[in-house]
């Protein structure tokens, strides 16, 4: 696949920090949105967050380093899915995330609907034993199907159970009775937004999160999690959300304690008049860089 240069690529690092051969981490983009239900645009969310990207600053202050300089970003052409049914996207991108991993790249996946999250999520799991995903959502999505799909965006962590149960959910606020059946019938730890504010978690709700987790972690995260004041700009945007810091400060623990093996950014669908929302899902994608490779 073609890399993007300096005018399109992530951060708008130089060459000798963007090839594929000098970068540990990959960027690709899934434009692909086809079962969206209510807010449309998802399709263009990678692009605007690249260039978001762009006025991103590449020193982080709070881990004092320049990340993207020490292990290289590559970004990688989007991947062609417009003419391809949700089954046969599915196929491509996994077999897309199959071939970065074999080359040792850790692999960062810009969506797009959150349905195209099964097919990293199916590679990274076959890659790692007893993976946990770790999934940051407004929304359970665990339909099993929805408007006559079982590849919707509300069905994907359905999909994903059907290979790896060891799913940890953050900031839910918005399921039907079936999703909650299907969590306590099944086991999911499940963090509601509510009980997070209630204080529900004696121990702090960010250790008790990482207490569920696996040493190995996929992230896949649909930025409706947060609160409609950090992103509003999605399809589905539900109020009581959760915060910039306190989810900052859940991605730090994770990446001290555990290893994230790579992650995912999915349902933007950005709007002119919320700019603040693109900006806001670039600098997500960075800060989740940075504490993934905190002890690397």
């Amino acid at each position: 696949m073609k890399e993007l240069d300096i005018k399109k690529n992530f951060l708008a690092i130089d060459k000798r920090y963007s090839t594929y051969k000098n970068s540990e981490i990959v960027i690709i983009s899934v434009p692909f949105e086809k079962t969206v239900s209510y807010g449309k645009g998802a399709k263009k969310g990678p692009k605007e967050i690249l260039e978001a990207s762009h006025y991103v600053e590449f020193y982080d202050e709070e881990l004092n380093r320049e990340l993207c300089f020490e292990k290289g970003i590559c970004t990688l052409e989007p991947l062609d899915l417009a003419k391809l049914t949700p089954k046969l996207a599915l196929n491509k991108i996994f077999k897309t995330v199959q071939d970065l991993l074999k080359d040792g790249k850790f692999v960062v996946t810009l969506g797009g609907e959150h349905s195209i999250s099964a097919a990293p999520v199916r590679a990274y799991s076959q890659n790692y034993k007893d993976l946990s995903i770790l999934q940051f959502d407004a929304h359970s999505d665990l339909r099993l199907s929805y408007e006559g799909s079982e590849y919707s965006h509300a069905s994907v962590m359905a999909r994903i159970a059907e290979f790896n149960k060891n799913i940890v959910q953050v900031g839910i606020r918005a399921q039907c009775i079936e999703e909650a059946r299907y969590i306590e019938d099944n086991g999911i730890a499940t963090f509601y937004a509510r009980d997070i504010r209630r204080g529900a978690f004696q121990g702090g709700w960010q250790q008790e999160v990482l207490n569920r987790l696996n040493d190995d972690v996929y992230i896949t995260f649909d930025v409706d999690c947060f609160d409609p004041a950090i992103i509003g700009a999605t399809g589905t945007p539900e109020p009581g959300g959760m915060f910039w810091d306190e989810i900052m400060d859940l991605l730090r623990l994770v990446g001290d304690k555990k290893n994230i093996v790579g992650f995912d950014v999915v349902e933007l669908a950005p709007e002119k008049t919320k700019p603040e929302s693109n900006y806001n899902a670039a600098k997500l994608v960075y800060k989740m860089l940075n504490y993934a490779f905190q002890n690397k």
